[in-house]
């Protein structure tokens, strides 16, 4: 039995670790309206009505929400200081959040701090881009069946009118093809007539020359 009491109280710490780590509980001080203007280890320029704080471990840009529990208010401020730097300090804030806390008449006053947002181990928050999916506005009574049998019907009118293009294009082809075989023939039949008259002169003069000899 004591065995099981030790694990449950360690698993209990450890589950409680995290909220442990973020949250702190210490004293708090904050800006005088005089900083306003002053750039802060950021970049940023201070301004006393801002929402801000210093704090020596959160990165640049995180929100803290702070509380007084002596009047239970509360402020979400953004880090973009470092410090406080004074013993027993675990947060400066702007004039306006130290207003909203009501710690102005105090100057040093006990605040929770704690992170807001996602905790321990402060992993990046990954954007989940969804597609698109454009859907189409369909009317009453509407039928997919009858509506693919539709498509079914233009798609083989349109695969038979192609065809019939196709085999008229291929008559044309052919009735073209005799025209050019009759027109080289009567090519051939002009031109032999002239050939067959070359022939004879040459032959005439072969003769000739046979006799000379």
């Amino acid at each position: 039995m004591d065995h099981k009491r030790i694990l449950l109280s360690i698993l209990i710490i450890l589950l409680a670790l995290p909220l442990i780590a973020q949250q702190q509980k210490g004293k708090a001080s904050y800006y005088s309206k005089k900083a306003t203007g002053a750039r802060t280890a950021s970049g940023e320029r201070l301004h006393h009505d801002s929402m801000t704080c210093a704090h020596r471990t959160y990165p640049f840009g995180t929100l803290l929400k702070v509380t007084n529990p002596n009047n239970g208010n509360s402020v979400v401020v953004k880090v973009t200081d470092r410090g406080p730097f004074g013993r027993g300090r675990i947060i400066d804030l702007s004039y306006g959040a130290a207003k909203e806390l009501g710690i102005l008449a105090c100057g040093v006053a006990t605040v929770v701090v704690e992170k807001v947002g996602k905790g321990v181990p402060y992993l990046e928050e990954d954007s989940i881009r969804l597609p698109q999916i454009d859907f189409e506005v369909v009317a009453n009574h509407y039928n997919i069946i009858d509506d693919w049998k539709n498509r079914d019907g233009v798609v083989d009118k349109k695969m038979m009118h192609n065809a019939k293009n196709i085999a008229t294009t291929r008559k044309r082809q052919q009735a073209k093809k005799p025209n050019k075989q009759t027109e080289d023939m009567q090519k051939d039949n002009k031109t032999s007539p002239a050939k067959k008259e070359k022939e004879n002169r040459w032959n005439n003069v072969f003769e000739r020359l046979k006799g000379l000899f």
